[in-house]
């Protein structure tokens, strides 16, 4: 039931769908820290306890991977991304009346956040269906959605706040994340029609525990496994250092406007970063050995976290921003590339839902232990080591195992080929063998035909004799 990709046509519709639903994925759990430090003024809260909306959001976002993965392969990405788009609007429409922070926590961080996950995972997968030879352009072109969304939306959340506060802009903000709806209606299914045959093979797939949706047997894959432990521990520091970094420049004196200006230079420098990360990426230098430019961007993303706190004042953080941006970008570009470069196009959507639902507990830890690291010293500079220590360490591990992956690699190819080589060898020696016991048996066949004619002829010869001495 395998097909080619068309890489293109209606292909590049999709890609634009996925901008939009990857976007709002990624860059809206960032954007609503602009509200943070009024909803903590409102409720009376601590910074580790306001990092838990965003972190509930992410960790829901991520740990409804496997649950988005297992409807997408029952109903495709389609239905699945449009209802994503309608639980989100009505968890941030519900927000905007909620009267505790415990009710945040339900409305924004649980219904939006598994609303969110519903559009983050059918978008990713849905590429792969699409595209083959240009996939690393195209997963590059879609993840710049989420700094495009950023850069949106950081200015907006500032404007809707100063002229309609928190909870007006939490009804605005739901009633804009409807067009993911729209986005999902782009999702045109793919792929060869089912037949009788393979209808027959789903209904007794659907009998095994989830095998059919997903793939247990990847924990048992090298590749796999690499990815996973290094990403998880990557994530401790990945979100973290966005969210706290317009409050941090509001903790050194700096403007609220300024300070929501940092993201957009963040997400300026991603949005660029992303597409271009993709065509490297997909050059024929750089994708045969794909993790270890995965393995150098995560690093260089924990090398800018290290040197933040240098930055005292507006300049530094400008400067902050603008790399940091770059080493988000390019971790992200590549973050399901690498992935689908280990397991396959086939395994991947398990692949996908396994890796996210691991994922979703560092990510939820990730926020909250910076800002309890805030709050314990009073101090920003300490969330930023902790951030930058974990992200380095983590691209030295991915760089190593991948290294040790590589090698491994090419000696099972090497013993491949070589096990082939021996098999022909063998095939070709048995095929003389018989050939010859063919020869042989009839050898010994033609024996008994021939032997009796000399006798026969030796009688003769005799019986002539005789009667010639008589």
């Amino acid at each position: 039931f395998a097909y080619t990709p068309p890489d293109g046509g209606w292909g590049w519709a999709v890609v634009f769908g996925a901008f939009i639903s990857i976007g709002f994925s990624y860059a809206f759990p960032k954007a609503i820290a602009i509200f943070f430090k009024e909803i903590q003024d409102v409720f009376g809260t601590s910074y580790s306890e306001i990092a838990w909306v965003s972190s509930i959001m992410l960790a829901t976002t991520y740990g409804g991977g496997p649950i988005s993965s297992i409807l997408v392969n029952r109903f495709g990405s389609r239905p699945v991304v449009i209802f994503g788009g309608l639980l989100c609007g009505i968890g941030m429409i519900s927000a905007a009346f909620c009267t505790s922070i415990l009710q945040l926590y339900i409305c924004v961080g649980v219904i939006s956040g598994f609303g969110l996950a519903l559009n983050l995972q059918p978008s990713v997968i849905i590429i792969g269906k699409y595209f083959l030879k240009r996939r690393p352009i195209a997963n590059g072109l879609a993840m710049a959605g989420s700094p495009v969304m950023l850069f949106t939306l950081a200015p907006l959340n500032q404007f809707l706040f100063d002229n309609f506060g928190w909870r007006g802009s939490f009804f605005i903000l739901g009633a804009i994340l409807l067009n993911c709806c729209v986005a999902g209606a782009l999702f045109r299914p793919i792929g060869m029609a089912a037949d009788p045959v393979r209808k027959q093979t789903v209904k007794q797939a659907e009998k095994t525990k989830f095998n059919k949706y997903l793939d247990f047997s990847l924990f048992k894959h090298r590749g796999f496994l690499i990815y996973l432990i290094g990403n998880v521990l990557m994530f401790l520091g990945f979100f973290a250092p966005i969210v706290f970094l317009a409050p941090y420049a509001k903790h050194l004196g700096i403007d609220e406007y300024s300070a929501a200006f940092l993201l957009s230079i963040l997400a300026i420098v991603d949005m660029i970063a992303r597409p271009t990360t993709g065509i490297i990426a997909n050059s024929k230098w750089v994708r045969p050995k794909i993790q270890y430019f995965f393995s150098f961007s995560i690093a260089f993303n924990g090398a800018c976290h290290l040197l933040c706190p240098l930055a005292t004042g507006y300049t530094g953080l400008v400067v902050y921003s603008v790399f940091f941006g770059l080493g988000f970008g390019m971790v992200c570009a590549m973050l399901f590339e690498t992935l689908m470069d280990l397991v396959g196009a086939v395994r991947f959507t398990s692949a996908v839902g396994l890796v996210t639902i691991v994922e979703c507990c560092t990510i939820l830890l990730g926020p909250p232990i910076g800002g309890t690291l805030i709050d314990t010293f009073g101090d920003y500079k300490y969330m930023f080591i902790k951030c930058g220590a974990v992200m380095v360490l983590a691209g030295a591990f991915l760089f190593i195992m991948n290294y040790y992956n590589y090698r491994m690699l090419a000696k099972e190819e090497r013993e491949r080929i070589a096990t082939e080589e021996t098999m022909k060898d063998n095939k070709h020696i048995r095929t003389e063998t018989e050939d010859g016991n063919i020869w042989a048996k009839e050898k010994m066949q033609d024996g008994p035909e021939v032997e009796p004619l000399t006798d026969e002829k030796e009688g003769l010869k005799k019986e002539v004799n005789g009667k010639s001495e008589v």
